[in-house]
């Protein structure tokens, strides 16, 4: 018997993934990621309560740091960016975005997990302390001097950016 791990892997796996992928920037190394999160969830399941979503992704995040900190992931991969439908010219956009990436790569593993969670996940300054382990204002520091590393790069000046 789970207790509901199947159903909740079955309905997360795909967010928790680009998640992962957001973190890595790799496909290959999120997926690893996510299951070694997920195992490590799974045996700690039945002591979850409530909302299990705080407890895997602060795996994630804190896993993702073991490794980065291991060097187990090697060069940061150049971004990937899907192909689009879309049939407009969308040639900047995907410059940009890879610039983009390419700029969060070079944060910490922190700074990195806190840009990803907070604006790309749509999680608030209170749920990502839960998540990375830490106090609100400890992530307020982490995103301004993440902001700060992203708006001084090279390659963002480039970039017409709205003020975030």
């Amino acid at each position: 018997m789970d207790d509901g791990f199947a159903e909740y892997v079955a309905h997360r796996r795909l967010r928790l993934c680009r998640m992962a992928y957001l973190l890595t920037q790799d496909w290959g190394t999120a997926e690893d990621l996510v299951q070694t999160a997920l195992s490590k969830a799974w045996l700690a399941w039945r002591r979850v309560e409530g909302n299990p979503d705080p407890y895997v992704y602060r795996i994630i995040v804190n896993t993702h740091a073991s490794w980065w900190r291991r060097r187990w992931r090697g060069e940061v991969p150049a971004a990937t960016v899907p192909e689009t439908a879309d049939p407009r010219d969308t040639s900047a956009e995907v410059d940009d975005q890879a610039v983009l990436w390419s700029a969060i790569g070079t944060l910490s593993p922190r700074q990195r997990a806190v840009i990803v969670l907070h604006y790309f996940e749509g999680r608030t300054l209170t749920q990502v302390a839960d998540i990375v382990g830490c106090s609100p204002g400890a992530v307020k520091r982490q995103l301004s001097r993440a902001l700060t590393r992203l708006r001084v790069d090279p390659d963002m000046q480039t970039m017409k950016l709205e003020r975030v």
